[in-house]
C-alpha cells in the first residue's frame, strides 16, 4: 500500500500533519515530526506532547496525514486506522528502537507509539505543475527563497 515513493518522502521529510477528528467530529490537525515507516502498510509517530491527538483516535481512530516535499511541492496522503501502543507494550518496546536511532535526545520523552494501518496512499501535486513547471525549476526557486529567508 505505501509506494516506494511515499516511503522515500516520509523517510527524507519525516512531518507528517495529523488530521484526526473528536467525538462530535471536530476536526484537528496536528503537525508530527517523527514519522517512520514500519512496513509496506504501516507507518507510526512517536507521540510526545499529544493529548487532543490521542484523545481523537480513542474516539475516531481514522486519521489522514499529508506529507510534503516542500522544494518539489509534491506529497502524499495517506488514510488509516490509528491505534496506540503505550510503553510497556510489547509493540512498544518493539519499536522504541527505531525511534530512539533517529531522535535519541527525544526517547525519554516519548508515552506512546501511535500506529496507523494504511488503506489509501494517494499523491499530491501543486497545480504549478499543471502550468509546465518541472521539478528540477520548483526545487531551485525554494531552494533560493530558502537561503534568502532572515536568519
Amino acid at each position: 500500500m505505501i509506494t516506494e515513493s511515499a516511503r522515500n518522502l516520509i523517510e527524507t521529510w519525516r512531518l507528517g500533519f495529523v488530521a484526526t477528528a473528536d467525538a462530535e467530529g471536530k476536526v484537528n490537525l496536528s503537525p508530527k515530526g517523527t514519522f517512520i515507516v514500519v512496513d509496506h502498510a504501516t507507518v507510526a509517530f512517536a507521540e510526545m506532547r499529544s493529548p487532543n491527538t490521542v484523545r481523537n483516535i480513542r474516539a475516531r481512530p481514522e486519521v489522514e496525514i499529508n506529507f510534503v516535499d516542500i522544494l518539489s511541492r509534491k506529497g502524499i496522503r495517506l488514510r488509516g486506522k490509528a491505534r496506540l501502543e503505550s510503553k510497556g507494550s510489547a509493540t512498544f518496546d518493539r519499536l522504541l528502537p527505531d525511534f530512539s536511532a533517529l531522535w535519541p535526545d527525544l526517547t525519554g520523552m516519548v508515552n506512546a507509539v501511535v500506529l496507523i494501518e494504511v488503506t489509501a496512499c494517494k499523491p499530491l501535486l501543486s497545480p504549478i505543475y499543471e502550468q509546465g513547471a518541472s521539478e528540477a525549476e520548483l526545487r531551485t526557486l525554494w531552494k533560493q527563497k530558502i537561503q534568502d529567508m532572515p536568519a
